[in-house]
């Protein structure tokens, strides 16, 4: 597995994938965030990579098809996330004018104008009214391999 399932890194910010695990792993991503396939590599091996466009990466194991996780990278400092009950708070954000965007790994604002708009940070506190999420697929289950096909049920791997 990877640990954290999600993780968030400034635009430009290098991710280390270490193998501590008895077998071989070969992580990959094919999504618009950042694009990468580190190839085959052993226990005890690390191999990195370099978070240089903002957005969403979903990260995989082209061989552990269980194996799944999500890279944000964010072009700011100014960001939350939601604890269990689902509220979001972001300390220390100087007054201006800033631009808020909802993300959810398995939900999409019910109003789109929720989800992205422009706020107003002043010296008092600030509150936003609920934004409500309504539930999509699970972005990583049933995803193909790094060649976009199935993954093998019961695959024997042969390192």
């Amino acid at each position: 597995m990877f640990t954290p399932h999600l993780l968030v890194v400034a635009t430009g910010a290098s991710v280390q994938f270490p193998n501590e695990d008895p077998f071989f792993h070969n992580v990959f991503s094919l999504f618009n965030g950042k694009r990468f396939d580190l190839g085959l590599y052993e226990s005890g091996t690390t191999r990195s990579v370099r978070f240089d466009r903002e957005g969403v990466s979903y990260i995989f194991c082209n061989i552990h098809p269980e194996m799944g996780a999500v890279i944000l990278a964010l072009s700011t400092p100014y960001y939350g996330i939601s604890g269990e009950n689902g509220t979001v708070s972001i300390h220390n954000v100087p007054p201006g004018n800033y631009r808020l965007n909802v993300w959810s790994e398995n939900g999409q604002p019910a109003d789109q104008t929720t989800a992205e708009r422009i706020i107003q940070v002043t010296s008092q506190p600030l509150r936003l009214d609920d934004i409500t999420l309504q539930a999509t697929g699970d972005a990583l289950a049933n995803h193909k391999n790094k060649f976009g096909e199935e993954y093998k049920p019961n695959q024997e791997i042969r390192y």
